[in-house]
């Protein structure tokens, strides 16, 4: 006898396909989702790493603390040791109630009298308003010029025996082609209104008037670095004739100098004076949009200018 078929397998085939079809579109959608997630994890990464979300003094806030600002490379506007920056990190580092005291680690050789002013003013600012929190500047390799003009604004300055310190002077850079153009027939020819509107542009001849102003201007800003070393330092300056003629020494005769103060370093401020071992960062970091800004904006302007005159320094 001849076994009949199931009349409804084709209906249960097409139902069993359409089954396995929906099992394999719901894993497709479950890779697909757990591959974006995973996307989204890489692509926030990578923006935390670029961006550098940094907040100063974030971690350890809420408890005692040593309070730490670093001031390192040239002193400029366009450079991370720049005072606003700087500043904002210092006011960060005073308010904070738990910090019991502040630090200013330097390792640099100096830059703008503009921003170094800047530093030292808001400095003196921050010490009468917290006048209980201790300040002290702890130099690394080196604490020269415009480093050293923010330095003396502190209690005390530390640093190692083999530190750079000092060069309280001013500099004034530039270039004269003068000799080179007359080899090459090359003529200079520029128009200006004001008679001093030129001065010291490296393709014209130097003016000794113009020399004599240069060398005033920058002597005056010399007086006034001058002057802010003797109210940081007061008592503690040895009388000595080099001091102020723009000369470094090295953090051993800086001590006997009174140029600082001792030795040390961040940590052992931290732990043997301040009593706080636990040290926490609350400088300002410069994320990837504020370089690329920088690089494209206010750089591009005053490269310009260097190529040709170098502004007074206090290098």
């Amino acid at each position: 006898m001849e076994n009949n078929p199931n009349p409804n397998w084709e209906r249960q085939a097409l139902e069993h396909l359409l089954l396995e079809n929906l099992k394999e579109t719901r894993k497709a959608r479950r890779w697909k989702a757990l591959l974006r997630i995973l996307t989204l994890v890489v692509i926030v990464a990578v923006l935390l790493s670029v961006f550098d979300f940094h907040l100063p003094g974030r971690g350890m806030s809420t408890e005692k603390h040593t309070a730490m600002v670093t001031l390192e490379g040239e002193i400029s506007s366009s450079s991370m040791a720049n005072a606003l920056d700087i500043n904002s990190s210092l006011v960060s580092a005073f308010e904070n109630e738990n910090s019991a005291g502040v630090i200013l680690r330097i390792n640099s050789p100096g830059g703008s009298p503009v921003q170094a002013g800047m530093m030292n003013d808001e400095i003196h600012r921050l010490r009468k308003l917290y006048p209980k929190k201790p300040f002290y500047v702890v130099v690394e390799d080196i604490c020269a010029s415009g480093g050293y003009y923010v330095a003396v604004a502190a209690d005390q300055i530390l640093v190692d025996k083999a530190s750079l310190v000092g060069s309280i002077g001013v500099i004034m850079e530039g270039f004269g082609f003068t000799g080179l153009m007359d080899k090459l027939g090359v003529t200079r020819r520029m128009i200006t209104a004001g008679s001093n509107k030129g001065m010291l542009d490296p393709f014209s001849k130097e003016d000794p008037k113009q020399v004599e102003m240069v060398r005033a201007m920058i002597d005056e800003i010399h007086q006034q670095f001058i002057a802010v070393v003797k109210e940081g330092r007061g008592t503690r300056l040895k009388d000595v004739p080099e001091l102020f003629s723009g000369r470094i020494w090295n953090g051993e005769q800086a001590v006997k100098l009174g140029l600082v103060d001792g030795y040390g370093t961040v940590d052992s401020v931290a732990r043997d004076i301040f009593k706080a071992p636990d040290v926490l960062d609350y400088t300002m970091k410069e994320n990837f949009a504020e370089r690329v800004a920088k690089r494209f904006g206010a750089e591009v302007g005053t490269a310009a200018g260097k190529a040709l005159v170098k502004a007074p320094d206090l290098k």
